[in-house]
């Protein structure tokens, strides 16, 4: 086991992996931005090393900054955590050429993954089911652009290959609309990620959004620790995640499973790692893999026992899963509402200080948090300042604990979704389960009315 790992991240990202080391007897660098000096894990870490100023390009996403600090500290090793530079496999290349361990994937793996053209083909030779659409990028012949498209059958989504996060995309109803669409896509890509490469795919109507999370090591063992379905989201942003994902079949899961497992194993994946799927009348379709963790690991924890972040650790240095897929037990459900510094109704952003923070508590209720009565939330980062994660028997179990706990939980000075969530676990077809990707945002527009 290392001795001392270094944290690429902040946040609660950042205040998890910090307690996981510490779990492990780990010591914990945390390297922080002028506008994080009084986050709680600075306050909390066996050495902190400021890294720059608050915008992102000049501290979290700064290589030679944290690099740097992992060599003034005798860091042995970086964990990205999620977002920022996590899935940049030249950051990761970086990392292991400066004689530090990258704990996630080899960056080889995080290069082919995150191209989703790239990523695609390796999962249809893999075996695993993708949507339909172009085989690869598509090409500059708009003759042949309108053909793909005719043969895929309209509605179509253009999607850029380097995407993420939601952005990058646009969903095409009619030819006449194509040849625009796939341009100003491409434009847009070239702009956010460097890379103007898009691609087509069949648009599915009322999908639902599952993700298999899977844990692979170094010796090709590979598992799959079940489902989680995020679903209710608001402009391709996940608001609530759950596991497992309610009425689908265990047949259907452990099938799809099994097959990402394979893949992993296929491709040489280590770490941590998750497969993105729409399902739609009982097929799964593969849309992208995510070479990290994910913000919604709590979910799958609590319904496995197992400690995603833990294992992530373990297997970068070099240890063997400690157990097979046999082992491996659905205990419950699990529900998790991401916290927001915003306006429930209006969605803006709402930075500034806490002046009231009081967490829930009881049976089955944990919070990842790094917030704090009088800590200032910057303007300079995603709006997430926590997560609370409601754990419980059955999902009526879980949700009940979970309403429990959002009408506990208190944050004064800023704005919060707080609200958005108290109202969305007492709406029916949330209360039912299985709601598609477009749910929550008609609901959204019917409540504004």
């Amino acid at each position: 086991m290392f001795k001392k790992i270094l944290v690429a991240n902040r946040g609660e990202i950042a205040l998890r992996i910090q307690r996981a080391c510490r779990e492990l007897g780990v010591k914990a660098v945390m390297v922080y931005s002028e506008a994080d000096r009084d986050a709680k894990y600075v306050k909390l870490a066996d050495e902190a090393v400021c890294i720059g100023p608050p915008p992102s390009a000049l501290s979290y996403l700064n290589m030679p900054a944290i690099i740097s600090a992992a060599e003034v500290t005798d860091a042995e090793a970086i964990h990205p955590g999620y977002g920022f530079l996590s899935e940049n496999a030249d950051f990761a290349e970086r990392v292991e050429k400066s004689g530090f361990v990258f704990i996630g994937p080899t960056p080889e793996a995080i290069r082919t993954m995150g191209d989703k053209v790239a990523a695609k083909q390796a999962m249809i030779r893999a075996g695993v089911p993708c949507v339909p659409g172009s085989e690869g990028a598509l090409p500059d012949d708009a003759a042949e652009v309108k053909r793909i498209a005719r043969a895929i059958g309209y509605p179509v989504i253009v999607k850029a290959a380097g995407g993420g996060g939601g952005r990058g995309m646009r969903v095409v109803h009619t030819e006449a609309a194509l040849l625009h669409a796939v341009q100003t896509t491409k434009a847009e890509a070239g702009a956010a990620f460097g890379n103007p490469e898009v691609y087509l795919e069949k648009f599915l109507q009322n999908p639902r959004h599952i993700e298999i999370q899977v844990l692979a090591d170094n010796y090709r063992n590979a598992v799959y620790l079940h489902e989680r379905d995020c679903s209710m989201q608001r402009r391709h942003q996940k608001v609530i995640e759950e596991a497992p994902a309610p009425g689908i079949a265990r047949r259907l899961i452990e099938r799809i499973g099994d097959r990402c497992a394979a893949a992993c194993k296929k491709i040489g994946y280590r770490g941590a790692g998750t497969f993105e799927f729409l399902y739609e009348n009982g097929e799964f379709y593969f849309i992208e893999m995510n070479t990290r963790v994910q913000v919604e690991h709590p979910v799958t924890e609590a319904v496995t026992g197992i400690d995603i972040v833990r294992q992530q650790i373990a297997i970068a240095a070099g240890e063997k899963l400690p157990f097979t897929q046999r082992q491996i037990e659905l205990r419950g459900h699990a529900i998790e509402c991401r916290i927001n510094a915003e306006d429930p109704y209006k969605f803006t952003p709402s930075p500034g200080r806490i002046s009231a923070w009081h967490a829930p508590g009881g049976p089955g209720v944990r919070v990842d948090s790094h917030i704090y009565t009088h800590y200032m939330v910057p303007p300079n980062y995603d709006s997430m300042i926590g997560k609370i994660i409601a754990h419980g028997d059955t999902r009526e179990q879980a949700l009940a604990r979970m309403r429990s706990a959002l009408s506990e939980t208190v944050i004064e000075g800023i704005k919060t979704n707080i609200a958005l969530h108290r109202e969305i676990m007492v709406d029916a077809n949330f209360e039912a389960g299985g709601t598609n990707i477009h749910y929550l945002e008609a609901w959204l527009a019917q409540r504004e009315r």
